[in-house]
Formats: C-alpha cells, sequence, structure tokens
C-alpha cells in the first residue's frame, strides 16, 4: 500500500536526514535500516517531507511515530496495516506527537526465568552465552537479548554453540571501533554540527560494512556449494 503524501509542515531547520534518524532510532532498535525505514514510509507508517532535490527529511514527530511504530511492532508483534491504522487514529502533528497511553507501549524488561521462556530456551544456552561474552548478563533484559537468544537456540539446533559465536561478538566489537576510527576527525570536535555529523555517516557506515560482510559470505558460501 503506497504512503499518503506528507503530511504538510513549514520548511525549517531542524529536520533530520536518514542518517540522523538511524542514529537517534538503532540504539533502542538495531535492525533498524535505511531500507526498512523506506519500506515503513511505503506502508505508510511515517510520511517525511521532501527537499527540491528529493531527499527525504523527518521531523520530531516523524520520530516519535516511528518510534511508536517500530514499539508495537517489537513488542506486541502488530501487522504493519494495523500499527498504521491505530497511529493514524491516535493522530499527530507538525508540532509533536502525543499518541493515547492506551496504545503507548512500556518497554518491557525481561527476568531471567521471562527471558528463556520468551526465547524457548534453555538455562544452559543462556548460560553459555553469557560465559562466552556473547551476551551481558543483566538483572533484567530488553527485547533485543529475546531476539538474541532466540537466534542462538536456533543455531545451536544445528550443532553451532553460543562459544562458536564468540568471534562475531569481538567482529562487532573491532568493525565499531573501525567506524570511530574513521569518524575521529569528526568526534574529536565539540561542534554541533560535527558531532551530528558522525551520528548521521556512524549508521551508514555499518551499514556498508554488513553489507560488504554479507557479500564475502555469499562468496564464501557459492565456493563451498560449487
Amino acid at each position: 500500500m503506497a504512503a499518503s503524501p506528507a503530511r504538510e509542515r513549514p520548511a525549517s531547520a531542524g529536520l533530520l536526514s536518514i542518517g540522523q534518524v538511524l542514529a537517534r532510532l538503532t540504539p533502542e532498535f538495531p535492525d533498524l535500516t535505511s531500507s526498512k525505514l523506506r519500506f515503513l514510509e511505503v506502508q505508510g507508517i511515517v510520511t517525511p517531507s521532501r527537499t527540491e532535490s528529493g531527499y527525504r527529511k523527518f521531523s520530531n514527530a516523524d520520530i516519535e511515530r516511528l518510534r511508536l511504530g517500530l514499539t508495537l511492532q517489537r513488542d506486541h508483534y502488530l501487522p504493519l496495516s494495523v500499527i498504521r491504522d491505530q497511529l493514524d487514529a491516535a493522530g499527530s502533528e507538525a508540532t509533536g506527537f502525543a499518541p493515547p497511553p492506551s496504545i503507548t507501549p512500556t518497554p518491557r524488561r525481561y527476568r531471567r526465568d521471562e527471558l528463556l521462556a520468551a526465547a524457548g530456551a534453555g538455562p544452559q544456552i543462556l548460560n553459555d552465552a553469557i560465559s562466552t561474552g556473547v551476551i551481558t548478563a543483566q538483572e533484567s533484559y530488553p527485547e533485543v537479548t529475546v531476539a538474541l537468544l532466540r537466534g542462538l537456540v536456533a543455531l545451536d539446533r544445528h550443532g553451532i554453540e553460543p562459544r562458536h559465536l564468540r568471534s562475531l561478538r569481538q567482529g562487532a566489537e573491532r568493525e565499531v571501533a573501525l567506524i570511530e576510527s574513521s569518524l575521529s576527525g569528526l568526534l574529536r570536535r565539540t561542534d554541533n554540527a560535527s558531532r551530528a555529523k558522525a551520528s548521521e555517516l556512524a549508521p551508514e557506515l555499518a551499514s556498508k560494512i554488513d553489507e560488504v560482510r554479507g557479500l564475502f559470505i555469499k562468496d564464501a558460501l557459492a565456493r563451498v556449494l560449487s
């Protein structure tokens, strides 16, 4: 379903690019990418304005609409059509977004027993993931840990244990260090413009690294299966 035309809003400073939106939301929604953001626009979850050159620009109201929509999808497993209808029913304005409390979910945290139940995992695999550094031990866990543990359970069925994935976690840390090094010139500066530029570039670099990694894996699999 195509998105409805963007809500009218005055052209003004303070609108954000796709990269800046990702910088704000990926800490809370790690699976969010520029491609998914464009897909959410097509589905009518958000309708950013456009510059004369065609670049998408997001307001604070757009950010809050995205945050609520992504939370409803992640925590309540609602289809996007239902989420869109709930967001439209709640209403939004250019000056801000204030959904009614009835559809504003509180970010859930999971105790250890709740985490195991939600992920369909046994205690041993969680213990192994914590001991190998794949998961960090906490008093309560966010939704992303549920998804991670589910993935570990699925891989474990094929003989891939948490200890085998430690290098992936370490590789992710090295990739973040690589991005930090690449942006070191901007990060050393204290002005807001430089920090904003770094926040915009970081997720774009991460996306490119992820794309290259995927191509490496695809190429290696092709050699294995040939």
